[in-house]
């Protein structure tokens, strides 16, 4: 469905305006889509999003800020995410044995085993990209990036 459709707006002043509202409307059309998928696992995106990055830490720690430059949502309390994944037993703290002031934070084999049943959904969940193809897919994220350079 057009965008003009979507909104109830007959026109705008420019392509550039409705590019940036189409961007808008688009991320929060895909927010609504991912948030109803966590909700059956009770996480939010901004908890899903860091246990993501733990995972991709592999076997090395992280610390909260590295978490905070890596998170999609830079708005984001990063410590209180991670307390609240710890307190759902998907992330463990670690206190630094070299400083005790730092905390490093991994992620559990509870929170891992919920990202592999997550992964397993998401393949059903990427129908959002159904109505293009291969190539506009790769040209979609080719322009986005160059809007953000």
């Amino acid at each position: 469905m057009q965008l003009e459709e979507e909104i109830k707006q007959e026109k705008f002043k420019t392509q550039e305006q409705k590019l940036t509202v189409n961007l808008i409307f688009t991320y929060y059309w895909l927010l609504d889509r991912l948030k109803d998928r966590l909700r059956p696992h009770d996480i939010s995106m901004q908890q899903y999003n860091v246990l993501r990055i733990l995972r991709g830490q592999g076997n090395n720690p992280a610390t909260i800020n590295l978490l905070k430059e890596r998170m999609l949502d830079k708005s984001s309390d990063a410590s209180r995410l991670v307390e609240r994944l710890r307190v759902k037993g998907l992330v463990e703290r670690i206190t630094c044995p070299m400083d005790r002031r730092a905390v490093e934070i991994r992620i559990s084999g509870k929170g891992l085993d919920l990202l592999k049943k997550i992964d397993d959904e998401e393949k059903q969940a990427n129908e959002v990209c159904h109505s293009l193809k291969s190539q506009e897919v790769r040209n979609l994220n080719d322009l986005l990036d160059k809007l953000r350079d």
